[in-house]
């Protein structure tokens, strides 16, 4: 079974995505920090992390550095999941070190198949 960890401080967006991995065969592990996230991509080294950009804490384009500098591996997949859509916010998550990018809200006809891409 792959892990995914799950970066999203919205309850709501959490439950969504989680219910949508879950259902689909994937392991999930949550997270509702960029610090716990960094954490818990070190510790559990998962297969693939969504991150959201806007955190409570450090946003997601720093935690995503954070991690490709960490010894969790910096080759895990990591795709950034937010609502930032203007022009320049793709590009500025791929700068940062994401491997993708998927908007907000999230089409539950195409998440998985998006998510599948990267894995």
């Amino acid at each position: 079974m792959k892990k995914i960890l799950v970066v999203e401080d919205n309850e709501t967006n959490m439950y969504l995505i989680s219910f949508m991995l879950k259902k689909n065969g994937f392991g999930v592990i949550e997270a509702r920090t960029g610090k716990e996230g960094i954490d818990l991509a070190t510790k559990e080294k998962p297969d693939l992390v969504l991150m959201d950009i806007q955190l409570p804490d450090i946003d997601g384009l720093e935690a995503t550095r954070r991690i490709r500098d960490s010894e969790a591996n910096g080759k895990i997949p990591i795709i950034a999941l937010t609502s930032y859509a203007m022009v320049g916010d793709r590009e500025k998550a791929l700068a940062a070190g994401c491997t993708g990018y998927i908007e907000k809200p999230i089409n539950p006809e195409t998440f998985i198949a998006e998510i599948k891409k990267y894995l």
